[in-house]
C-alpha cells in the first residue's frame, strides 16, 4: 500500500505541476488514447500499480485543465493545494460521515465548519446546514426545509402526507432564475412551471416592484446572488421586505455569488442577505475545494431537520451531530474536511483576497476587450464577463477557435437574445500572466475570425 499511495501522490503532483504549460484542452492524440479503456470486463484482474499507471498514462493527458489558471468556463474553480491534501487524507480515512458514531472527526468538523460559514457570510445565529454534492442539491435541501415549514404553519405534515391535498404554495422566481432552481422545484413536487415569474432588468436583477400583490396562503420566493451570466444580484433587501409582509420564505441561490459577502469591496452586493431564510452555495466553485461540494444553509434548524431526518431501529440517539439527519444523503463523503482545511488555511482575509483577485482579473478582461473594439454586454460587478465579437456567427467562430487554440477556455452562452462568450474567473491560481496570455489568444482569434 505504501508504494501504491506514494506512486499516486507522485503522479498527482506531476499532473498539477504540468498544468501551467500544457494546453487547456486535450490534444487529439491524447483523446485517441482513451480507446485503451474500452475493453471487455477482464476475467482476471491485474496489479494495482498497472491500474494506476493506465489511469495516469491514458487518462491524465485527456483531461481538461480546469485546475489550471486559464480555464474560464462554467464557473469552475481550481482546487487549493491544502484542500487537495486534506481530501486525500480524508479519502485514506475512508469515513462514512452519516453518523457521529461512525466518525466523530467528520461530525465535529462539519459542525465547526458550518458555524464558520455562517459567520463568514454574516448569517443569523443558529443557522445550520449540510454538505451535499453541489448547489442544485443544496437548493433542493433548503427548499425542502421551506416546503416542510410553510406547510407545517398550515397544519400539514408534508413528510407524512405528501402533497396530495396539501395547501398550495405560491412559488415566486425571477425570469433569470437558474435552471437548477427549476430542477429542485420539480423534484420537490412544487413544479418548475407552476411558478410566478418576476421580470428582470437589463442585468438580470429581479424587479422587486413587480413582485405579486397580494399573495394568499403559504409563499416561497427564490432569489439570486450572482447571475450566472452577468454576476448581478437580486435586490435582496426589497425582496425580504415583500416577504415579511406576506410571511413568505426567502431562498437565496448563491452558488458562487454568496462569497462576495466576504470581500469588503463587494459585500454591498449582498445587502439584505442575512434576512433570508435559506441559502445555497458551492465549495467547489469560489472556495476552490475539490469536487464535489455543495453547501445548504438554513436559518430554522427545526425546519431542516423536520424535512430531512430519518428514523430506523439501528439509528440510536447521539450526542454528536449526525449529518444524515440534516441532508438528503445517508452514507456520504466527509465533505466538510476539505472546506474546513481551505478556511483554516486562508482565514477570512485569504478568502476575501481570493474573491477580490478574481474580480480584478474579470474587470481587466472586460476593459481590454472593450478597448480592442469588442462588445462587453454586462456591467462587470463581480467575476463574470459577457463578450460579443459581432454577430452570432462571428462570435461562435471566435469561441470555437479559442477552444481549439488551447491557451485558455471560455464557453458560449445566450444573453437577452444575443450569443456571447462568457468569461468566468473563479480560480485561485489565475495570475496576471495567465490573463495576459489569455487576452492575447482572445484577440488573436478575434482577428482571425
Amino acid at each position: 500500500m505504501d508504494d501504491l499511495l506514494i506512486d499516486a501522490a507522485r503522479r498527482g503532483i506531476g499532473y498539477r505541476t504540468s498544468l501551467a504549460e500544457r494546453s487547456v484542452t486535450p490534444t487529439s492524440a491524447a483523446l485517441s488514447e482513451l480507446a485503451r479503456f474500452r475493453e471487455p470486463m477482464p476475467v482476471r484482474g491485474c496489479g494495482a500499480d498497472s491500474v494506476l499507471a493506465l489511469l495516469d498514462e491514458a487518462g491524465s493527458p485527456a483531461t481538461v485543465a480546469t485546475a489550471g489558471g486559464r480555464y474560464f468556463g462554467f464557473v469552475n474553480g481550481s482546487s487549493l493545494p491544502v484542500a487537495v491534501a486534506a481530501n486525500w487524507l480524508a479519502t485514506a480515512w475512508d469515513q462514512n460521515a452519516a453518523l457521529g458514531v461512525m466518525s466523530p472527526t467528520a461530525s465535529t468538523l462539519e459542525d465547526v465548519t458550518l458555524g464558520w460559514l455562517a459567520d463568514l457570510f454574516g448569517l443569523p445565529a443558529g443557522t445550520t446546514g449540510t454538505f451535499v454534492t453541489g448547489a442544485t442539491l443544496a437548493s433542493f435541501t433548503a427548499l425542502a426545509a421551506a416546503r416542510h415549514e410553510l406547510l407545517r404553519r398550515c397544519g400539514w405534515d408534508a413528510g407524512a402526507n405528501g402533497l396530495f391535498g396539501a395547501p398550495p404554495i405560491t412559488v415566486v422566481v425571477s425570469e433569470e432564475s437558474h435552471a437548477s432552481i427549476g430542477r429542485a422545484l420539480a423534484l420537490l413536487g412544487l413544479g418548475r412551471e407552476r411558478v410566478l415569474r418576476v421580470p428582470t432588468d437589463r442585468q438580470g436583477r429581479m424587479r422587486a416592484e413587480m413582485l405579486p400583490r397580494p399573495v394568499a396562503g403559504p409563499a416561497l420566493v427564490c432569489t439570486q446572488a450572482g447571475n450566472v451570466n452577468t454576476g448581478a444580484f437580486d435586490p435582496l433587501s426589497a425582496v425580504c421586505d415583500w416577504a415579511q409582509r406576506h410571511d413568505a420564505w426567502v431562498h437565496v441561490d448563491g452558488a458562487f455569488g454568496l462569497w462576495a459577502a466576504v470581500a469588503p469591496q463587494y459585500a454591498h452586493l449582498t445587502t439584505g442577505l442575512a434576512r433570508a431564510d435559506s441559502w445555497a452555495t458551492d465549495g467547489h466553485k469560489w472556495l476552490n475545494v475539490p469536487y464535489d461540494c455543495g453547501i445548504a444553509l438554513v436559518r430554522n434548524a427545526d425546519a431542516l431537520r423536520g424535512a430531512m431526518a430519518m428514523s430506523a431501529a439501528y439509528l440510536p440517539p447521539s450526542a454528536l451531530r449526525d449529518p444524515m439527519h440534516h441532508g438528503p444523503d445517508a452514507s456520504q463523503r466527509a465533505r466538510a474536511v476539505d472546506v474546513w482545511a481551505a478556511l483554516k488555511h486562508l482565514g477570512r482575509d485569504g478568502v476575501a483576497d481570493l474573491v477580490s483577485r478574481c474580480c480584478t482579473h474579470a474587470a481587466r478582461f472586460a476593459e481590454e476587450l472593450a478597448a480592442a473594439g469588442h462588445e462587453v454586454l454586462n456591467e462587470v460587478v463581480l467575476n463574470q464577463v459577457l463578450v460579443a465579437f459581432g454577430d452570432e456567427a462571428r462570435t461562435l467562430r471566435v469561441i470555437d477557435a479559442l477552444q481549439r487554440d488551447g491557451t485558455c477556455w471560455c464557453g458560449v452562452s445566450r444573453w437577452q437574445g444575443r450569443t456571447v462568450m462568457r468569461i468566468s474567473v473563479s480560480s485561485w491560481v489565475t495570475s496576471d500572466a495567465d490573463v495576459d496570455r489569455s487576452l492575447a489568444a482572445m484577440l488573436r482569434c478575434a482577428r482571425a475570425a
